[in-house]
């Protein structure tokens, strides 16, 4: 991707980005108690953010016929319980940054910050009410499941690898790692959005399930990219902390493969390290683990693999999308492709 690709795709969402925030705005109430729960829901939006989910629903709408105003309920429905999401990830990583700040439960303790994702949650469903004036009743229902099914999958791959850290499971292979990843990240962050997208621009006449494949290895280069950043990235740049997915012990491509190269003492420090809670890993030895990654190619090879996906994108984006890959929202969502795997944060 170009440089000024590159900068027109960064445009573009911020174009998205600030339709979004506007109803986002209208669409979070605001009440008493105010510094133990209103002031705490817009905490995170008020830190900025790509906006990308939102974004890929209000593209698709447009590539396939659809006003951008029909799509705006659910593209912030989604990007609500995005943010219940981060909260709630943030409890259960015992993160420590979230976009260059503390997180909610650092701020205001674990209680609060849960109980605020639990309200951004449910406020998440509210929105898709609107549906039912703009698309009508059958629409909106079929959006609603697609909603449920989303976050339902979402859950299901959270689980997966929370009790992957739990179980302290370490014979793991590439394939359970991208299926993970299939629910936890592309469902919600790019197989939905493309999907209720599709579904409101075409008034219901496609069969969603075409961008599935298409929306998995997007959201699969993202979500490698993502983790590839946490180990080679700056806290600067991300907004949260380098190396913290080694110290969550989360099961990421090189973490399964530099388990699957490293032997002898090299192995035994990586299993001990596992084997503990975080509060008793250190950087250091989290910097020992990247480093092995690095001599063993762990790193290079999911960069290997993010490649792959983006150029296996790129082979189906057309027969996804059909004809409207062919207008301007389209051609938005085939530059994002390059976008994920190129981004530094």
């Amino acid at each position: 991707m170009t440089a000024q690709a590159h900068v027109g795709v960064e445009a573009e969402l911020e174009r998205y980005g600030h339709i979004t925030d506007v109803a986002l705005r209208s669409s979070t109430p605001t009440g008493q108690p105010d510094r133990y729960l209103y002031n705490l829901i817009t905490n995170y939006p008020q830190r900025g953010g790509k906006r990308l989910r939102p974004a890929l629903c209000m593209a698709a709408c447009e590539a396939f016929g659809g006003r951008i105003e029909e799509s705006i309920p659910s593209a912030v429905a989604i990007e609500l319980l995005h943010t219940a999401f981060l909260i709630h990830d943030d409890i259960e990583d015992e993160s420590e940054l979230r976009r260059g700040q503390p997180t909610l439960h650092d701020q205001h303790g674990v209680a609060l910050a849960l109980n605020a994702g639990d309200a951004l949650a449910i406020l998440g469903m509210a929105p898709l009410r609107d549906n039912v004036e703009l698309v009508g009743h059958r629409l909106a229902g079929r959006i609603s499941d697609e909603f449920t099914a989303m976050a339902l999958h979402t859950l299901e791959g959270q689980a997966q690898e929370l009790g992957w850290i739990r179980d302290n499971v370490v014979d793991l292979m590439p394939s359970h790692y991208l299926n993970m990843v299939m629910r936890k990240t592309c469902w919600y962050t790019t197989i939905h959005p493309l999907r209720v997208g599709a579904l409101i621009g075409s008034v219901g006449a496609i069969n969603p399930d075409r961008m599935n494949d298409f929306g998995f290895h997007l959201g699969a280069a993202f979500q490698i990219r993502d983790d590839i950043l946490n180990l080679r990235g700056s806290e600067t740049q991300l907004g949260k902390e380098i190396l913290g997915d080694l110290l969550e012990g989360k099961r990421t491509l090189m973490l399964i493969d530099v388990l699957l190269r490293a032997d002898g003492n090299d192995r035994a420090m990586i299993l001990d390290f596992l084997g503990r809670q975080r509060t008793t890993r250190t950087m250091d030895e989290a910097r020992t683990i990247r480093d092995l990654m690095d001599h063993h190619g762990s790193i290079d090879l999911a960069d290997s693999y993010a490649r792959l996906y983006t150029a296996r994108a790129h082979d189906i984006y057309a027969d996804s999308l059909g004809r409207s890959a062919n207008t301007s929202a389209g051609r938005f969502l085939r530059r994002i492709i390059d976008y994920m795997i190129e981004r530094s944060n």
